[in-house]
């Protein structure tokens, strides 16, 4: 296994004594990303140095979802910061770990952070609770995948290019599979109908028609009755089960809805490289990094599995 991995992974797998476990193969991977997303960033300018800015706010939205539930269960803040997604690491983060209160933390993310903006007129402190943290982090989400289509699309240096094009591809298929998977999982909670569509993103192939429905639907029926108007969806929900999925498939017999979404996603991602000089070709080399990450893991788990 370390053989076929050092061509890309030697550096940050030599001196790993075997056997390698499968945290050790994702955590290095992740080294590896992680230095070189840095070191382009550091040579980065102008329109690329803020797109990719906006790549790290998704992590960092997971980052603060944690330090909330964290300090929600008075939990070690030094642990918390270890857990973080290094992506998503901001210098605030660890004054936000010091916070004694949700109302305190609140105010920091407002002022400290670069989710500022996400924040501002769409969440109260009051809504910052164990109950409510799914709905935090999906109307973060959604300010977020929002702020950053507008900005591919309308930034002078992007507006009418490739990358605008492409990354309203990429972002509208990430906004329906929130909605679709929000929907989904909203069925038997006591998420309302009208919360519910406020976490819907307002992009995307489904959104407002296809949205509407979703923020109607009531049973996996309804949901499969609101996407049919786009192919690709329609095709997902007569090709998959509903469920969770287990990312790369190695021979199931059918693939869950789940896995379908993440198969498109990496077909987006590759099809980005089939255009010049694009700043998507940053994005899709993040997204396949990390995936690579869990097909390694998967791969060194399942040869365990087959010797054991």
């Amino acid at each position: 296994m370390k053989l076929q991995l050092t061509p890309a992974y030697g550096e940050h797998l030599s001196n790993v004594p075997s056997p390698i476990a499968t945290s050790t193969i994702a955590s290095k991977a992740t080294d590896k990303l992680i230095e070189e997303f840095r070191y382009v960033r550091a040579q980065a300018t102008g329109s690329l140095a803020k797109f990719m800015d906006f790549l790290t706010y998704a992590y960092m939205i997971d980052n603060v979802a944690l330090l909330i539930t964290g300090t929600l269960h008075e939990r070690d803040s030094k642990d918390l910061v270890e857990r973080c997604h290094p992506l998503g690491y901001f210098e605030a983060m660890p004054i936000l770990c010091v916070a004694t209160s949700i109302d305190e933390l609140y105010n920091m993310v407002l002022v400290e952070t670069p989710l500022a903006p996400f924040f501002k007129n769409n969440l109260r402190s009051s809504d910052l609770d164990e109950l409510n943290i799914e709905i935090i982090r999906n109307t973060l989400y959604k300010s977020y995948l929002e702020a950053f289509h507008e900005f591919c699309t309308t930034d002078p240096e992007l507006a009418g290019t490739p990358t605008a094009e492409l990354m309203a591809e990429v972002l509208g298929f990430e906004a329906d599979r929130r909605a679709i998977n929000i929907t989904l999982n909203s069925f038997g909670t006591e998420l309302s109908k009208t919360d519910r569509q406020k976490l819907y993103p307002s992009i995307g192939r489904l959104y407002p028609e296809g949205s509407y429905m979703l923020s109607k639907a009531e049973d996996a029926d309804a949901v499969r009755l609101a996407v049919e108007g786009v192919g690709d969806y329609k095709t997902f929900f007569d090709q998959g089960g509903i469920g969770q999925g287990s990312g790369p498939d190695f021979g199931g017999s059918q693939k869950s809805l789940e896995d379908l979404f993440y198969q498109r996603e990496m077909e987006l991602a590759k099809n980005s490289f089939t255009r010049q000089f694009t700043h998507a070709v940053v994005y899709a080399w993040v997204k396949l990094q990390e995936q690579v990450r869990h097909f390694f893991s998967s791969i060194y788990e399942a040869s365990v599995t087959l010797r054991c």
